[in-house]
């Protein structure tokens, strides 16, 4: 049984889904990698203020300090905004990245039905072959063996009319010595 073109279509569209899926995890990873890269520069902002209050520690004017905490609570602000961001998408990432398994089980499913039937229709191919060269070797056989029998067929008769001659040469003697 050939492999049929609804089954070929089923791959097919297997593999499309499989490549939306894919192309939608990537996305989803990219936005993920985009919010953490955020936080760090969030996270960093925090820090350069935390370093410009210790610089200006030793300085009289206020504007570095309140610089630098204005610096750190906008950075822990943006923090505290991107951390329940990036848990929400980390949540589409793994929903993407489950989806995307399960469309590539669904198109190697297609994938090993096919190639189950292709190496099925192999083997019944390799069979009508060699049932063909069986009946080949059988016929050849036989027609070997039917040109073959008249031949032993003609010395088995020319046989024995010559041992019944000698047979009777024999008997003919044997009753000559007794006269």
């Amino acid at each position: 049984m050939a492999v049929s073109r609804g089954l070929r279509r089923l791959l097919r569209v297997r593999e499309l889904e499989e490549e939306q899926c894919r192309l939608a995890l990537e996305a989803a990873s990219s936005d993920l990698n985009k919010l953490r890269a955020a936080l760090e520069a969030a996270i960093e902002r925090g820090r350069r203020g935390s370093r410009l209050i210790s610089a200006s520690a030793g300085s009289l004017e206020s504007t570095d300090r309140l610089a630098g905490i204005q610096e750190i609570r906008t950075g822990d602000r943006f923090a505290e905004i991107l951390m329940p961001r990036i848990a929400e998408q980390e949540k589409q990432v793994a929903a993407r990245r489950e989806e995307f398994m399960v469309k590539r089980i669904e198109r190697r499913q297609a994938e090993t039905l096919i190639e189950a039937t292709e190496a099925q229709d192999a083997i019944e191919e390799g069979r009508r072959n060699q049932q063909g060269l069986d009946a080949w070797y059988s016929n050849k056989l036989y027609r070997e063996g039917v040109q073959q029998e008249p031949s032993s067929a003609r010395a088995a008769e020319e046989d024995r009319p010559a041992r019944h001659i000698k047979k009777q040469n024999t008997g003919d003697l044997e009753k000559t010595s007794t006269d």
